[in-house]
């Protein structure tokens, strides 16, 4: 995107809708001037600028008059009518119901204000231009800066309202409404931003001024500076960016190994990585070509990790929600005037929308891949349909709709493994499935929970396993259809859990209950990986060894070392499928296998494996207000299918095997689970677990500690990955524990020659056996050797 700022389509637009109506206000003019601004590094720059962010914020390139534009517009201005009829300034409030108290009364309440600007602000909303519902929106800002948002009032509740929700809508509404406010008013916007933003809140990165938070707060003051006519302000915001480009080696921040933190410990690349992207997205925009374009060469950091962080997390227009922390307890939010679903769809959209936004000053070849990206997601999301869905302004959805109608060839979901090791995640894609680990350590949280949201999530740290079939038993909506507020929170699929009760908000707010175990992470060749979590319950004595094997068509899962002194039964879950309102899915369970239509498979061998596997077709009610404060009361019921492991109470060393086969039909459920051949069990007890698949030519352990299995021995704890194909093989070594140290490992196996070493492996001796010192690296990085075979 460039720093250009010729009138554009939006502008000529605003005009011929505003004119007539404008005609009847005593020196009014249109919000966006029509005259051609002068370039951003001559005449009134500022009001370039402001302009410029004008067509970023409210869009450009768009025929009102049409579809799905035209809708959408008219029920912004329905929206607006509504709040402009109910609006009744009172001492502690502006609406009736909803007073200036926290959680978030005050940005509530510029919220709203913001849709009656717009829809005075933009054409075709039936409320274009006109001067009563400008009048209502001057009054509603004036009641705020009296009573509440200005220097002489002192914080209270959640310092989010006053630094980022309240001042960044304020920000909007004055740069829209900048030719109708008058200079009082203007500086008395710019006074509240100086007051609740300080300079020291931006030039010290530490505290809640981080990763996207900080991005948000430079967001507001950049265009308190523009407004304001301060290009030092403008200065300071631009560089308090700089801190968020570098990778971290801990806390906020995006990591080299593509993972992204949000309060101290946790994942959160869906929600609070959304808002890091399309803040930059913005901010890029609006600087570019201007004296602050921002420059840092570390902002490449950014550009990257929309392909190494937050592409691997979408899943045909969802963001899964491991990533999502807090946010999969929102659902239908109370206050919120759309009544839209804020589900893994509505997160994923917003992020998709943030990458096209990006894209716009991102260069050419990346701009087409990203293109192709968001493309294909458009075209894959049968669920909640991006183009038509309610969530995106008309801004959002003239940038969509202009990818779409692209040249661009739509990429498909790419093939393969991801593993991020910093915020404890893992990411498979097969030909048949995709997959989403989420695990705990003590760097990243069992869960969080604040602000009366998600005060159940206990459980979605200890080894949660989402999945979705592709094909045409492609189940998008499974964590989408009231999946949160309905499931049983003590058996989440894949989870190894203690049952005892646990409090609402167990072990504290804000990511603050993490396991003290290190050994998480794992290995992966990119296509197959190796993953294992040291296990420690929430609330619980529980403890337990945990491996999963990510192949091309299924996953094994093994547990070892199960044990519990709570009292209560131990349970492994080996799945539980969210079967929709009365779903008729035929479950089969046979002798070792069981198999549920449309979603897949399971093998449940019998043997040294621990107790017969249990099932439970059930209906389950629920609201999100259960799980969630702010939202609404309404109950829905869904059906569940739910498959799993009783350990027993107290299980002392219990252990598990199972294999989960997504997408496969009942005839090859019942095929693989009679192949005695496919799958070799070469370890399962608290010091190894470990498989070979002899057909993919693949060994996978995970060493809990140093020791031997099969041809492999190690000094030490680590995960191993070996991939055999003909005359060659790859060793690929990870070492979750993150000690540093270097380890030894010993293949007992001829080799011919060493054809390749990476980064940080020492040959020791390859002749009748391999033998290497492994140096790792402390972001888990893999070690790789490659070696022909005699």
């Amino acid at each position: 995107m460039t720093g250009s700022l010729r009138p554009t389509r939006r502008a000529v637009l605003l005009a011929a809708a505003l004119g007539p109506a404008l005609a009847t206000v005593p020196g009014a003019r249109p919000a966006v001037r029509l005259e051609a601004a002068d370039a951003v590094t001559g005449g009134d720059r500022h009001d370039a600028l402001r302009r410029h962010w004008l067509d970023i914020a409210l869009g450009t390139g768009y025929d009102p008059g049409a579809e799905p534009y035209a809708s959408r517009l008219v029920q912004l201005g329905s929206l607006a009518r509504d709040f402009n009829g109910t609006m009744a300034p009172a001492p502690d409030s502006l609406w009736p119901g909803h007073p200036f108290d926290p959680p978030a009364g005050i940005t509530y309440s510029y919220n709203r204000l913001w849709t009656m600007t717009r829809a005075w602000a933009q054409p075709g909303t039936g409320a274009t231009g006109d001067p009563a519902l400008l009048d209502a929106v001057l009054r509603g800002l004036d009641h705020l800066s009296v009573r509440v948002y200005n220097p002489s009032t002192s914080p209270y509740g959640n310092w989010w309202e006053w630094r980022i929700g309240s001042p960044r809508l304020l920000m909007d509404i004055t740069a829209t409404l900048y030719d109708r406010l008058g200079a009082d008013r203007i500086a008395a916007a710019c006074a509240a931003v100086d007051h609740f933003i300080p300079d020291g809140v931006l030039t010290d990165y530490s505290g809640t001024s981080t990763g996207a938070n900080r991005v948000d707060l430079a967001r507001s003051v950049v265009l308190r500076g523009i407004l304001g006519r301060d290009d030092a302000k403008i200065s300071l915001a631009r560089d308090a960016l700089s801190p968020v480009f570098p990778y971290v080696t801990q806390g906020d921040g995006l990591y080299a190994d593509g993972s992204f933190v949000q309060h101290t410990w946790v994942a959160y690349a869906g929600t609070y990585g959304q808002v890091l992207l399309d803040g930059l997205g913005r901010l890029f925009a609006l600087l570019a070509g201007s004296p602050w374009e921002v420059t840092d060469p570390a902002r490449r950091s950014v550009l990257d990790a929309v392909e190494h962080t937050f592409a691997p997390l979408v899943h045909d227009g969802l963001v899964m929600d491991g990533v999502n922390g807090r946010a999969i307890s929102r659902g239908y939010l109370r206050d919120d005037d759309l009544h839209l679903m804020r589900s893994d769809h509505f997160h994923g959209q917003a992020l998709i929308g943030s990458i096209a936004l990006l894209a716009g000053g991102a260069g050419e070849e990346r701009r087409e891949r990203w293109y192709g990206m968001v493309k294909g997601w458009i075209q894959r999301d049968t669920v909640a349909p991006i183009l038509t869905g309610g969530q995106f302004d008309v801004a959002d959805l003239a940038r969509l709709h202009a990818v779409a109608a692209s040249s661009v060839r739509a990429a498909p979901e790419p093939l393969g493994h991801r593993l991020f090791p910093a915020m404890d995640r893992a990411v498979h894609r097969g030909p048949r499935f995709t997959a989403a680990l989420s695990m705990a350590s003590d760097r990243i949280a069992h869960y969080e929970c604040g602000n009366g949201e998600n005060p159940r999530g206990w459980h979605t740290g200890s080894g949660m396993l989402y999945w979705w079939p592709g094909g045409r038993s492609d189940r998008a909506d499974q964590y989408t259809d009231w999946f949160w507020p309905t499931v049983d929170w003590y058996r989440l699929p894949g989870t190894t859990v203690s049952t005892r009760r646990l409090a609402d908000r167990e072990g504290g707010e804000w990511g603050t209950p993490k396991p003290d175990v290190r050994w998480v992470g794992g290995t992966t060749d990119g296509t197959y990986a190796a993953v294992g979590q040291h296990l420690r319950g929430l609330g619980s004595s529980l403890e337990a060894r945990k491996s999963w094997f990510f192949l091309d068509d299924a996953v094994v899962c093994l547990g070892a070392g199960i044990t519990c002194a709570d009292g209560v039964p131990v349970e492994t879950i080996v799945d539980n499928r969210n079967l929709g309102e009365g779903g008729t899915q035929a479950f089969v369970r046979a002798r070792n296998w069981a198999h549920l239509e449309g979603h897949g498979g399971w093998i449940l061998p019998h043997g040294p494996y621990g107790a017969e596997p249990r099932h439970l077709r059930e209906d389950r009610t629920g609201a999100w207000s259960d799980i969630n404060a702010t939202s609404t009361d309404e109950r829905r019921t869904r059906r569940w299918q739910t498959l799993w492991l009783d350990h027993g109470t107290d299980p002392a060393g219990a252990r598990y095997l199972y294999v989960l086969l997504p997408g496969a039909t009942r005839a090859e459920t019942a095929a693989r689970a009679t192949d005695r051949r496919w799958l070799r069990v070469l370890a399962n007890d608290p010091g190894r677990q470990a498989v070979a698949v002899p057909r993919l030519g693949l060994t996978g352990a995970n060493f809990w500690r140093a020791g031997t299995v099969g041809d492999l021995a190690v000094s030490a704890g680590t995960s191993v990955l070996v991939v055999r194909r003909g005359r060659t093989a790859v060793l690929h070594v990870g070492e979750p524990p993150r000690t540093g140290r270097p380890l030894e490992l010993v293949w007992d196996r001829p080799v011919g020659a060493v054809t390749r070493v990476g980064e940080g492996v020492e040959v020791l001796a390859a002749d009748r056996a391999l033998r290497l010192r492994v140096t790792p690296g402390m972001a888990c990085a893999d070690r790789v050797c490659e070696v022909s075979l005699r």
